[in-house]
């Protein structure tokens, strides 16, 4: 088990994620305002979601969680294809349910388009 130190830093690092994947995300947002196609938006903004929120369990301590792609890529540039390959999985995952619940937004714009 780790200590108060290692626990506070971890919580600092999800706050820390947390704050500047709002910050991003409201930019990225406003920058994609100048696609005319609803649908086509919504998918980006999904995708987004879906690659940098998607978390994967560390294979190093157990019960933390990091960002599945962070975690991904530095499996993949060590040459580690099984913990690679679980984070690939959870993206893969994510993107299934955000693709999904994208879908049934495309359905509600519809109805209330009409």
């Amino acid at each position: 088990m780790l200590d108060a130190q290692a626990n506070l830093a971890y919580g600092l690092f999800w706050a820390l994620y947390a704050v500047a994947f709002v910050v991003f995300f409201y930019a990225i947002s406003r920058l994609f305002r100048i696609i005319p196609v609803y649908g086509i938006r919504t998918l980006l903004q999904a995708a987004l979601v879906v690659i940098l929120l998607t978390p994967v369990e560390s294979s190093e301590v157990d019960g933390w969680w990091i960002p599945a792609w962070l975690h991904g890529g530095y499996e993949t540039i060590l040459g580690n294809t099984d913990e690679a390959g679980r984070a690939m999985l959870n993206l893969g995952i994510a993107a299934i349910i955000m693709l999904l619940v994208w879908v049934l937004d495309m359905v509600r714009y519809r109805l209330v388009k009409r």
